[in-house]
């Protein structure tokens, strides 16, 4: 599966299996070589992103926002070949937004307050001496900025 297919799926998908696909496609390119629990930190943030409304309305237009995660910043022409890795993320993704949809008080959250995650190998972003909230694997995770959920 090439990238660009897989983003010109989601947008014949309904918006709910399509935010499901945006935010696996992004676990792939961004964690698929992670734990379960950096997979999730990584969604997380995607998800947080998404309930403050100040990337995009959708999961899609959240992570294919401008270099703001994988699905901008590689190639489209990206192959995803793993199965294994891809079967992973599809999980990883289901069940964080799972917990995402719980009311506040009751999901499960790994990096509290992240809004961004870097991967010190290959980024050194303007904001990386932000608070740290936490380092799971290779990434990072960093409150940049307090993110509110918009109201409804």
């Amino acid at each position: 599966m090439k990238l660009d297919w897989i983003l010109w799926l989601a947008s014949m998908m309904s918006p709910e299996a399509a935010d499901s696909l945006c935010l696996s496609t992004t676990l792939y390119l961004e964690a698929r070589d992670q734990s379960v629990r950096g997979q999730q930190a990584v969604a997380e943030v995607a998800l947080r992103r998404e309930e403050s409304g100040l990337w995009g309305d959708s999961m899609c237009e959240v992570v294919t926002a401008r270099k703001q995660f994988a699905p901008t910043i590689v190639s489209p022409r990206t192959r995803m070949h793993n199965t294994q890795a891809w079967a992973r993320v599809v999980s990883v993704a289901i069940e964080s937004e799972q917990n995402w949809a719980l009311p506040l008080g009751q999901r499960k959250e790994i990096v509290p307050g992240a809004s961004h995650f870097m991967a010190h190998a290959i980024a050194a972003p303007s904001w990386r001496n932000a608070y740290q909230v936490a380092t799971i694997g290779d990434h990072t995770f960093l409150r940049v900025q307090p993110l509110k959920p918009r109201k409804g």
